[in-house]
C-alpha cells in the first residue's frame, strides 16, 4: 500500500472539482490580445456575409437601383442589423467567431449579459471605427484617407488594452463587460 493512495477507494473525484477550487479571478482572465484580434478579424469576415445579405435584401425590398439611392436608410438598417446580430449572440455569451477562439463575453461579475447590456456594448464598440470616421467627416477627407486612418487607429486602440488593469478593451470597461477565456466543455457521456 502506497503512502500517496488511500487503502480503500473512496468516492472518485469529480472532474469539475479542480475548476471549482480556482479563484474567481483566474477563471475571468482575459484572452491574449493576439487571440482577441484573430477573433476580431474572423468576426469581420462573418459580418461581411451578414451585411452583404442584409444590404441585398434591403435593395430588393426598397427597389433601389442606384447605389446612392436610400443610402442613409441603408446605413441605418445595417447598423440595426449589426446591433441585433451582436446583441443576440453576446446575450447568449458568444458569437461563432468567439466560440472558435474560445472567448466569452460576460458582465463585470462574470454573469451572462442581459440583452440591454449587450446592446450598450454594441453601441460602445463603435469606438473601433467612429474616431477615424468622425475625424474624416470633419476634415472633409476622401474615403481612401479615412480607410488609412482606420488602418492606423484599429491597432492603436487594440494596444491601448495593455494599459487597462485587467487587459480588457476600453469599450468593455466602459460597458461593464469583459472578455474571458472560455475553454470548450467536454461532451456529456
Amino acid at each position: 500500500m502506497s503512502k500517496n493512495r488511500p487503502a480503500s477507494p473512496a468516492q472518485p473525484e469529480s472532474p469539475a472539482a479542480p475548476d471549482q477550487a480556482k479563484p474567481a479571478a483566474a477563471t475571468l482572465s482575459a484572452p491574449s490580445l493576439r487571440r482577441r484580434m484573430a477573433c476580431w478579424l474572423y468576426e469581420g469576415t462573418l459580418m461581411f456575409g451578414v451585411i452583404f445579405m442584409s444590404a441585398l435584401a434591403f435593395g430588393v425590398l426598397t427597389d433601389s437601383r442606384d447605389p446612392m439611392q436610400n443610402r442613409h436608410a441603408l446605413q441605418g438598417f445595417l447598423f440595426l442589423i449589426g446591433g441585433l446580430y451582436f446583441a443576440y449572440f453576446w446575450h447568449k455569451g458568444q458569437t461563432l467567431a468567439m466560440k472558435t477562439w474560445h472567448i466569452r463575453v460576460v458582465d463585470h461579475a462574470g454573469r451572462p449579459l442581459r440583452l440591454a447590456h449587450a446592446l450598450w456594448r454594441y453601441v460602445l464598440s463603435w469606438v473601433w471605427f467612429a474616431p477615424p470616421m468622425v475625424l474624416g467627416a470633419l476634415l472633409g477627407l476622401e474615403v481612401s484617407w479615412i480607410l488609412w486612418m482606420m488602418l492606423a487607429w484599429v491597432p492603436l486602440y487594440a494596444l491601448l488594452a495593455r494599459w487597462h488593469p485587467q487587459q480588457q478593451f476600453w469599450h468593455d470597461a466602459w460597458a461593464g463587460t469583459r472578455l474571458i477565456h472560455a475553454p470548450p466543455t467536454a461532451p456529456s457521456a
